[in-house]
């Protein structure tokens, strides 16, 4: 099915959030169900997304696909702003938006996240209470994991580093001063927010030309204490988990027992596979395939 993507906009905040909206080519007799997607860490609309929106929106499902505020075409100052609270802002207003659109049946809004939007997706459907189905791959389901993590990888004097810069940036914030920022990926042995075996090659098989290596550092200071694994006891509804085995960034044992915890509302999916590996070649097939058959199952009730 052939599929037709426009672009579109609404409002976080006061704040303009640009996204590509996915339909299919011959509209649906009857309203359809419509998928609301997000990047993970740094990442924007562009950066390996745009074929799992396709996929959807070819099965034909409507698909929002939106870059955060400070991220992307998003407007937003100071630009690469991360922060936790604003893109869960974000996740609610999108949320809104596709109920609105003409179209959608606004009781059938699923949720797709992957790595850090992995949990923003099970926070966003615990708040919201409405949402009708949530698929979230390779999440951070549990910041002080993460933290844990990157101190075995990269050492403790990394995780001070960024803590320290994170506290500089906060006080400069506070002071109406300038950013202070830190980059996202870097080769093992250099600083970055994520320098495993795999990151730096890694993120740069999904990256688009022009993106930005780099985040405000006071995402540090916050980290630790997000946890969306606590709010899997609250969703209301089917939610598909899929974790990478292999997974060098996002702890997959925070994942499994997000799984667990969310109970009979929970399938759990495991692929072999490292974080970054899902969003290309076999990884990309069998996880986008996956998915699909989660949405129909639980949207279209399709077998």
């Amino acid at each position: 099915m052939n599929v037709q993507r426009q672009d579109v906009e609404f409002s976080s905040r006061g704040t303009i959030c640009r996204a590509w909206l996915y339909r299919p080519e011959t509209p649906a007799a009857t309203p359809s169900p419509c998928i609301v997607m997000a990047h993970g860490l740094g990442g924007t609309r562009d950066a390996g997304l745009d074929p799992y929106a396709r996929k959807f929106a070819g099965a034909g499902y409507m698909v929002l696909l939106f870059d955060y505020r400070h991220f992307g075409a998003s407007d937003g100052e100071p630009r690469q702003l991360m922060s936790i609270g604003r893109q869960l802002e974000d996740w609610a207003s999108a949320i809104a938006h596709a109920r609105g659109l003409p179209g959608v049946d606004p009781a059938k809004i699923a949720l797709w996240g992957s790595s850090f939007s992995g949990g923003h997706v099970i926070v966003a459907a615990a708040r919201d209470g409405k949402v009708a189905a949530v698929s979230s791959q390779g999440p951070m389901m549990d910041g002080l994991a993460a933290a844990l993590n990157i101190v075995r990888y990269a050492g403790i004097g990394t995780m001070l580093r960024f803590t320290g810069a994170g506290l500089l940036d906060q006080v400069r914030a506070l002071l109406g001063l300038s950013p202070v920022y830190v980059p996202l990926i870097a080769p093992p042995g250099q600083f970055a927010a994520m320098s495993s075996h795999d990151s730096d090659s890694g993120y740069r098989t999904i990256t688009p030309p022009g993106w930005r290596n780099q985040m405000t550092a006071r995402v540090a200071l916050q980290l630790a204490t997000y946890r969306p694994i606590a709010d899997a006891g609250r969703l209301p509804c089917p939610t598909l988990i899929l974790v990478c085995t292999k997974d060098s960034v996002a702890p997959p044992g925070a994942a499994v027992a997000t799984a667990r915890k969310a109970g009979s509302r929970a399938e759990l999916k495991e692929y072999d596979i490292g974080h970054f590996e899902i969003y290309t070649g076999a990884g990309f097939e069998r996880s986008s395939s996956d998915q699909l058959a989660f949405f129909n199952r639980v949207l279209l009730n399709r077998s």
